[in-house]
């Protein structure tokens, strides 16, 4: 007992049609480095464009016909700052207590029982990690004051953890030399 199998003729290409393609090269540079005709061409024109369009939409505001349609896209600019999201305390609160751990774990901070500096480079990097997969996930939702939060909490904890990783490099590398 088997599966019927239908086979059927599918043709790979028609041959009554002819197709063919057109090559478009649409690189900014000829192959000597300078600057394309065509590409120099429409630059010129789009430097022109804004200068000659203030005039019609001057000229268009006062025919109450067909300009008015115009004159819709230009109200849709303002409503982005309304788009802007609000700034979270909660949001706050995560950035600066999974830094804080990341750095406590960096030796800022002392441990409350022994009172001595803890390095952990390993829980760092983690904690690290998690608040740039947080950015990364939040981009373009944060409000302006948190994602520079955000960028200044992670510029300052990679800078301190490429400081200490080379300072645990350096103090592993004396207690090698002073072993031989």
């Amino acid at each position: 007992m088997g599966i019927p199998l239908v086979l059927r003729k599918i043709p790979l290409a028609d041959p009554k049609r002819d197709e063919t393609f057109k090559v478009v090269d649409r690189r900014l540079f000829t192959a000597e480095g300078e600057l394309r005709e065509e590409v120099a061409a429409e630059e010129k024109l789009r430097r022109e464009e804004p200068v000659a369009a203030p005039k019609p939409q001057q000229s268009a505001a006062k025919p109450a016909g067909p300009a008015a349609v115009p004159q819709q896209p230009e109200p849709a600019a303002p409503p982005e700052p309304a788009d802007v999201p609000e700034r979270m305390r909660g949001f706050e609160a995560l950035v600066n207590f999974i830094a804080q751990n990341a750095a406590m774990l960096l030796g800022a901070y002392p441990d409350p029982r022994s009172g001595q500096a803890m390095l952990d480079l390993d829980g760092a990097r983690e904690l690290i990690d998690m608040l740039d997969a947080l950015r990364e996930k939040t981009r373009g939702h944060l409000a302006p004051e948190e994602d520079r939060l955000l960028l200044d909490v992670l510029g300052s904890l990679k800078l301190t953890f490429m400081e200490m990783t080379k300072v645990a490099a350096q103090a592993m590398q004396e207690k090698a030399k002073s072993r031989t």
